[in-house]
């Protein structure tokens, strides 16, 4: 019988520093996708649903990855929250007005939003 790879690490370098990636091998679909999915209470069976190109071998090979890798992958999750979040900020100061222009959309959609929840009482 033969051990099959069902998650592939990539090295790579962003901004200068060395980073790496999970991904579930053959495929560009990250191992984050699926073990956010899962952590977040869906089977596997629904998770094949959300990414049919991946077969659900794939799914489970890449839940058990984690699983016996779970202090590393949970490390790993934790730095991309906080690189999604300095990202995000960064694009924030850099595209102020822009921002500023979609809350005051946002703020006025919920005016609108609660207006005809009263209108409709």
């Amino acid at each position: 019988m033969e051990s099959k790879p069902y998650v592939t690490q990539l090295s790579f370098e962003f901004e200068g520093e060395p980073r790496i990636a999970y991904r579930i091998s053959g495929t560009r679909i990250s191992l984050d996708s699926i073990v956010i999915n899962w952590l977040n209470g869906e089977t596997p069976e629904s998770i094949a649903q959300n990414f049919p190109p991946l077969p659900l071998e794939s799914i489970y090979g890449a839940i058990a990855f984690y699983l016996a890798n779970r202090e590393e992958i949970d490390e790993y999750l934790r730095q991309g929250e906080i690189e999604f979040d300095r990202l995000r900020e960064q694009l924030r100061e850099k595209n102020y007005l822009l921002y500023q222009k979609l809350a005051a959309r946002r703020q006025e959609k919920r005016g609108q939003l609660a207006h005809s929840a009263i209108g409709s009482i």
